[in-house]
């Protein structure tokens, strides 16, 4: 299933993307893409529903109609860094011993192809395509043999980041990684039935057009189950919460000399089988 949120923002309704690229209403059936919406049972019960014979929504989704975060309600943001390691190897830093963690406030999450925000006074704002893993199935300590057992599903994420508050502003990474529509995910939440590989998904990220991101989730460092069980170490995973697992080379700072967003750009962004994203950047 794809499973998407649609409409306004702050009122999105839950939906189904049926086999024509349509939008289908699931309102009858769940409230939201959120909470116990992701549990595998009630996964099961929408995997069994006829799409076909649900109401059909007007528009046409990331054009007219537009699609919310493919997740409400999330708890946690939680972002790897230098998990790529060709991506380590263009920032000039030795692949870590383990997982760095680090995290996204959720007020940063917003729709797919909403307009992206550089905060005042930023001249390093900077792009990262990702793979998102969305947690259904809650737990702590969860061993990695199980891990994929606890994944509601798949997206896009790109982890918008102002590389001067990450790296020069006295503190840890979150203050660069957190404002305001940092975090686009979607359109899109990707059932794991659907994904068939994630471990050699191809992505990529343009910038007016110009290829800079062109990689594969085959040079991840540290797998997705890995991930999942390194993350619940630390703390108990919910349903609805992300883990957003790094990025392939080619964002802006990796260039020479560095590229920067300054406004009026438009990023456009994907993952093979999971969608993709179209952004306009404008100043705040």
């Amino acid at each position: 299933m794809k499973l998407l949120r649609f409409g306004a923002p702050g009122a999105e309704k839950p939906g189904v993307l049926d086999a024509e690229g349509w939008v289908r209403d699931l309102s009858a059936h769940v409230t939201d893409i959120a909470g116990d919406t992701l549990l595998p049972e009630r996964m099961a019960e929408l995997r069994a529903l006829d799409i076909s014979t649900l109401p059909v929504v007007a528009g046409t989704p990331q054009e007219d109609l537009r699609l919310g975060p493919c997740v409400g309600r999330t708890g946690k943001f939680i972002c790897i860094g230098l998990n790529y390691a060709d991506h380590a190897e263009e920032a000039g830093m030795d692949i870590p011993p383990e997982p760095v963690i680090f995290g996204k406030w959720t007020s940063a999450i917003c729709g797919p192809d909403d307009a992206v925000e550089i905060p005042r006074g930023s001249e390093k704002t900077d792009w990262e395509v990702e793979l998102g893993i969305v947690i259904g199935k809650g737990g702590k300590y969860i061993d990695e043999a199980d891990a994929l057992s606890h994944v509601a599903g798949f997206c896009v994420v790109n982890d918008i980041s102002e590389r001067d508050y990450q790296l020069n502003r006295a503190g840890t990474w979150d203050k660069g990684k957190g404002n305001d529509t940092f975090g686009p995910i979607g359109p899109w939440l990707v059932t794991p039935d659907e994904v068939e590989d994630y471990n050699g998904l191809h992505m990529w990220l343009d910038v007016d057009g110009k290829r800079y991101q062109d990689g594969s989730t085959a040079t991840m460092v540290y797998k997705v189950p890995h991930l999942i069980s390194y993350c619940s170490q630390f703390m108990s995973l919910q349903p609805g919460d992300i883990i957003s697992t790094g990025t392939p080379p080619g964002v802006g700072m990796g260039q020479t000399p560095p590229v920067y967003l300054k406004g009026g750009e438009t990023m456009r962004l994907g993952i093979e089988g999971l969608g993709s994203q179209t952004q306009a950047v404008r100043r705040a």
